[in-house]
């Protein structure tokens, strides 16, 4: 017998329902895909470095992460990048850039289309 794995933080469970009630409402599937990326165990969810969001990320874009950013690697653009967790390195140079850190469920309040979001991961 397989053991099931699932979410059991409570933060996240909401986040996760409002994203998926944000995506029916809108009609926007961006909030749909994220949600299910964030219901992954932590095992498969992603992990990303600022070196990666460097590199694949233009100026000024919004970026979400459906997990975690990690703080290997320099950041040399400004952007807003929306995650479910930042490492306090990651913060750090995140904050040194002039980028901005926005909430998964500020950013769905703020752009509830979903236009000109890229997911990386």
């Amino acid at each position: 017998m397989v053991k099931r794995t699932y979410t059991t933080n409570p933060l996240l469970k909401s986040l996760i329902a409002e994203l998926k009630k944000r995506s029916s409402e809108q009609s926007v599937n961006i909030w749909k895909r994220i949600a299910s990326d964030l219901e992954k165990p932590t095992r498969q969810r992603r992990a990303v470095n600022l070196s990666r969001i460097d590199r694949n990320a233009k100026e000024n874009e919004i970026v979400v992460i459906p997990g975690k950013v990690l703080g290997s690697g320099d950041l040399n653009h400004k952007l807003t990048i929306s995650a479910y967790q930042f490492s306090q390195q990651a913060k750090d140079k995140i904050e040194k850039t002039g980028s901005i850190m926005v909430n998964l469920l500020e950013l769905s309040k703020d752009k509830p289309d979903g236009k000109k979001i890229k997911i990386l991961g």
